[in-house]
């Protein structure tokens, strides 16, 4: 995998907190941290950018004749099978 060298520029506090983290032991250098921070948040975006397609699927689809109870049940299925 290629590589691409970045220089940012931090606050002392957010420098210092970069520091304390590699500290900590969690990390090793400025970029192990940084390269976690977007790999988290490209997961965050990809599960938000889900979130707003059902959301806008449920809006689409219209007003349901089910009840309440049947969709409530629908989706406990659903989560079953999506969560093993």
């Amino acid at each position: 995998m290629a590589t691409v060298r970045k220089t940012i520029t931090l606050t002392d506090k957010q420098d210092q907190w970069v520091k304390t983290q590699i500290a900590s032991g969690d990390y090793t250098n400025d970029s192990e941290y940084f390269r976690d921070l977007i790999r988290r948040d490209q997961e965050q975006s990809a599960k938000f950018k889900a979130l707003k397609m059902a959301i806008q699927e449920g809006l689409d689809s219209g007003v349901s004749e089910r009840t309440l109870g049947e969709i409530w049940a629908q989706a406990e299925e659903r989560s079953k099978q999506r969560n093993g």
